[in-house]
């Protein structure tokens, strides 16, 4: 790792992405190197820039937080990923946890506690905000030692993860495809696999699985928590 935290920012809300990075500025062992508003340019630029930290909101379009966290974990090791998320709800944090996440942090922390963050992570220990610290620790500690079977979320691919987030959000199949620069009939595959796996029958069906486990977010209303 270089003397200074290279960052790379993914948020879908200018302001707040702008936000955060000035606050890095005028750190000295810190420097923001890429910033993107979805999961997928922000997963494309962990790929080309091999940061040595992520910095992503949850609630993401194109691929959602959980989903880019468990991917940079696995394409680039080396990164950390710290999350930030209004989000304070148990089931979202252990998810975010148990898809390799190093910090989670609430949007309403100071810069302190976001820096500490940071820090921690950086120097690959976990941080959580205060009010999730104590009983989300415990209890990821107790669901990682049970060594429970895997969600049928699970088993999907890293293609399925991102036809799913996308599927979820409307996009038809010519639409994903573009996205994802594969053919109308391999999203279209695609998501008839993601169907099968977790047992859903249709469009329907799979907007309200990822509604309910807070992959997209219900209008008018916040996600729910995340859970088989």
């Amino acid at each position: 790792m270089s003397d200074r935290l290279r960052v790379v920012r993914v948020d879908d809300h200018e302001l707040v992405r702008q936000g955060v990075s000035a606050l890095l500025l005028p750190e000295e062992d810190s420097e923001v190197v890429g910033q993107a508003g979805d999961g997928l340019a922000g997963l494309e630029l962990v790929e080309r820039l091999r940061p040595d930290l992520v910095i992503a909101d949850l609630m993401l379009p194109g691929l959602g937080g959980l989903e880019l966290t468990r991917q940079v974990v696995q394409r680039s090791p080396g990164t950390r990923v710290v999350v930030l998320s209004m989000h304070a709800a148990e089931p979202l944090v252990l998810e975010a946890l148990d898809q390799g996440a190093s910090a989670y942090v609430l949007k309403d922390a100071g810069i302190g506690e976001l820096l500490r963050a940071i820090r921690e992570a950086a120097r690959g220990r976990r941080y959580l905000s205060p009010p999730l610290s104590d009983k989300a620790v415990s209890a990821y500690l107790r669901r990682r030692d049970r060594a429970e079977p895997l969600a049928p979320s699970e088993m999907l691919t890293p293609r399925e993860r991102q036809v799913l987030h996308l599927a979820a959000e409307g996009l038809p199949n010519a639409a994903v495809a573009k996205r994802l620069g594969i053919s109308a009939r391999t999203a279209e595959t695609h998501r008839a696999r993601v169907l099968h796996k977790l047992a859903l029958r249709n469009q329907t069906d799979l907007v309200r699985w990822a509604i309910d486990r807070g992959i997209i977010p219900l209008k008018g209303d916040g996600p729910r928590p995340l859970g088989e």
